[in-house]
């Protein structure tokens, strides 16, 4: 039930910060769920490869680097999803880190109601 609570989460707040940045789009809300999905695949799968090979630059740039890994998986997770469209990197960037930030500001508010 939690993992079903998190896809959902990740798949409103990622729905709703395509509805403010002009760089990110999604065909409809079926699209969202389908990139919450594939993103909980990628971040099992891939993320730790990405982050093993990367972690000389990520410890040589004190963390910064594993925000250009988020912005990879973003990427990605756009190469396997026919309904997404990202306008570039720098929009797969803060796409990155502004769903990082809200899925944790809204899961943090769902764990403390439990």
């Amino acid at each position: 039930m939690n993992l079903i609570i998190r896809l959902l989460i990740t798949a409103v707040v990622a729905f709703l910060l395509t509805k403010i940045l002009p760089g990110v789009h999604f065909e409809g809300f079926s699209t969202a769920i389908i990139f919450a999905i594939v993103l909980g695949i990628l971040n099992i799968f891939v993320r730790p490869i990405l982050a093993f090979f990367g972690l000389p630059l990520t410890i040589l740039t004190l963390g910064f680097f594993s925000l250009v890994i988020n912005a990879a998986i973003i990427l990605l997770a756009e190469y396997f999803i026919k309904g997404m469209v990202v306008d570039g990197f720098w929009w797969a960037f803060i796409f990155s880190i502004l769903l990082s930030i809200c899925t944790s500001l809204v899961s943090s508010f769902f764990a403390d109601a439990d």
